[in-house]
């Protein structure tokens, strides 16, 4: 067959099969937002955002730290340590509300078509839309993007898009997706998500491979500056196609975004003081409580805003790597648990600034309490032998002695059971001789404060434990090929949780290299309980399948849980203009503007002026 006949038949076959596609979607109707169960709150032609100051005026700078280095300015692959804020260089297909619990609007995509059987949707694209370069933004990018990321991209891009069957342009501006079976209803929206990347550009070079060049994008901003390891600039985009869009309108303000690198938190928090940052998320309550009585916020110059959250809290831990044999009897797991002091940490360290985390869904109706409920039941009874006695038959939160003596004297008499002794004061194994150890893995020496009192009540059943500090480089190596006993790691979650679920916490990401699976749990009924809350049509059923799988992981003691607060501190040179209220379900610096004339008050007082 001649190349001209096989690519007139394959044109006729693609006509077709547009043809055919369009009927399919003909009768379904084009909308301008997708919500998870409800309906969208901001009508089709809204303006703006209701949160937005619309009229906020443009320009300034914001300068703030990053911890560590970095290598690479591409934040979608395995390899490298990408540089802080490269999403701002990207356009998305849809965005989020900030104000609405995962309510989707257009933003690349002009409307969009869901099938109401939910085995397709389609993506109309702004044609309009444009990459930095001047090159349009068509359907065949977001196919090209769709499958990078999926088979280059890191491990979490499989897990979200796992139920996509395909991914095709219909025409220059229609892209379309179709979906397995048994989907998730968060799929679309998942899908709306995705970052868009231009095929003109990343043909013939190697997307896996770490790169420094200023990456092309069609988002607000460009990278203006790459100083290796350093600094990375964005600059707004004058000429930005999106500017004028709804989602757009009162958001990304201010003109340049600075990210200076410090060696830690310590070095960071005092280049703040002396102003040559602009603003600091504070995680650190001690600080918080006694590091920000400098001339500068007694004088007004610094504002202090604790801004709350209306996420779930999720889960920051202890994590212990099952990888690991010391750790596979969860007798010796829920032992390690005990020897946490809370409230000591909480008194002592944290001036009582925050609340013990309990579930994987802290502070939202997806954690479990009490004991499970018939829709629970109806979910974990096939699973009963798998299943530890307590799932069923005891309540939540689990009933542990208050104070340490008695949680110490508990924690060894599981440690007995398992196998272990103490002699000379040390843990060891009955019938191997083996002492028990722990190696605490950091980046950040901040948090050795916090680690220290859990060390020293080991120490007390005869568990040698000790810290080790590394750059973050070489953490994020280890973190890659699991190479740990103990993290301090975090499982955040949103109100409508999805299919990350599965990176978090199924089988086949145990093994996957820098996979979100930290625990290297491979356990069957967490995989069921996965899929039952991916594949929950109500809000209610998705509640219910969180709950139930809240409940496994909790009586698997795979975590030690610490603690968490429901809100964002924030310290800041008061030069900055915000929305309030502020939305809801999530912060969104992109909506804060520079005052010109408090910026000149405040940079003379930050260092002579910028």
């Amino acid at each position: 067959m001649s190349h001209f006949v096989a690519s007139a038949l394959a044109a006729i076959v693609f006509s077709v099969s547009g043809l055919a596609l369009a009927a399919e979607s003909r009768d379904v109707p084009t909308v301008h937002a997708l919500a998870m169960y409800d309906e969208p709150e901001m009508p089709a032609g809204f303006d703006h955002f209701s949160y937005v100051n619309p009229d906020a005026p443009v320009g300034g700078e914001l300068v703030r730290a990053a911890i560590g280095s970095f290598d690479s300015a591409n934040p979608f692959i395995v390899k490298g340590t990408p540089a802080s804020g490269l999403s701002e260089i990207y356009d998305t297909l849809m965005v989020q509300n900030p104000d609405e619990p995962f309510t989707m609007y257009g933003l690349l995509a002009k409307g969009v078509r869901l099938d109401p059987d939910r085995r397709w949707m389609e993506f109309d694209l702004h044609p309009e839309a444009r990459f930095h370069d001047g090159t349009p933004v068509r359907a065949s990018d977001v196919v090209f993007s769709f499958r990078l990321l999926r088979d280059e991209g890191a491990p979490f891009y499989a897990a979200y898009y796992a139920d996509v069957t395909s991914a095709q342009a219909i025409d220059e501006d229609t892209v379309r997706f179709d979906f397995a079976a048994q989907n998730s209803r968060e799929l679309p929206l998942i899908l709306g998500q995705l970052p868009i990347l231009p095929e003109h550009y990343w043909k013939g070079r190697d997307f896996t491979t770490p790169t420094l060049d200023p990456l092309l994008g069609s988002g607000p901003y460009r990278i203006a500056e790459i100083d290796p390891g350093r600094r990375i600039v964005y600059e707004r985009v004058d000429d930005y196609w999106g500017e004028d869009l709804a989602v757009n309108r009162g958001r990304h303000n201010i003109a340049r975004l600075i990210f200076d690198y410090y060696r830690d938190q310590t070095v960071a928090l005092e280049a703040f003081k002396a102003g040559n940052l602009d603003m600091r998320i504070e995680s650190s309550a001690r600080n918080w409580a006694t590091a920000y009585d400098f001339p500068a916020v007694e004088k007004g110059y610094v504002e202090k805003l604790l801004i709350p959250d209306g996420q779930p809290a999720g889960m920051q831990a202890y994590v212990m790597n099952l990888r690991r044999d010391k750790f596979k009897d969860d007798r010796v797991r829920e032992a390690l648990n005990l020897a946490f002091d809370f409230p000591w940490l909480n008194d002592n360290l944290f001036y009582g600034a925050y609340e013990r985390t309990h579930s994987y869904f802290e502070n939202s109706p997806m954690a479990a309490e009490g004991m499970p409920s018939e829709g629970e039941l109806a979910l974990l009874e096939p699973y009963r032998d798998q299943l530890p006695a307590s799932v069923f038959e005891q309540s939540l939160p689990i009933d542990h002695p208050q104070e340490l003596r008695p949680r110490l004297r508990e924690a060894l008499g599981l440690l007995r059971d398992a196998g272990y002794e103490v002699k000379n004061g040390k843990l060891v194994n009955r019938k191997t001789g083996e002492p028990f150890t722990l190696e605490v893995l950091l980046y950040d020496a901040q948090f050795e404060r916090i680690v220290q009192p859990l060390l020293a009540n080991l120490e007390r059943i005869g568990i040698q434990g000790k810290i080790r500090i590394v750059d973050v480089n070489q953490y994020l190596n280890r973190l890659r090929n699991f190479d740990y006993d103990m993290i301090v790691g975090s499982f955040p979650q949103s109100a409508n949780p999805g299919n990350e679920q599965r990176e978090y916490w199924t089988t086949p990401y145990a093994d996957q290299p820098q996979s979100r699976n930290l625990i290297g749990l491979k356990n069957p009924v967490v995989d069921a309980l996965v899929e039952q809350l991916i594949r929950a049509h109500s809000r209610e059923e998705l509640n219910t399948a969180a709950q139930a799988l809240d409940r496994v992981l909790r009586w698997g003691f795979y975590v030690i849980p610490q603690f968490h607060l429901a809100a964002t501190r924030i310290a800041v040179w008061d030069k900055y203009g915000y929305p309030e209220p502020f939305p809801e379900y999530n912060l969104d610096l992109s909506a804060w503007w520079v005052d010109p004339e408090r910026a000149k008050v405040i940079n003379q007082r930050q260092h002579g002026g910028r």
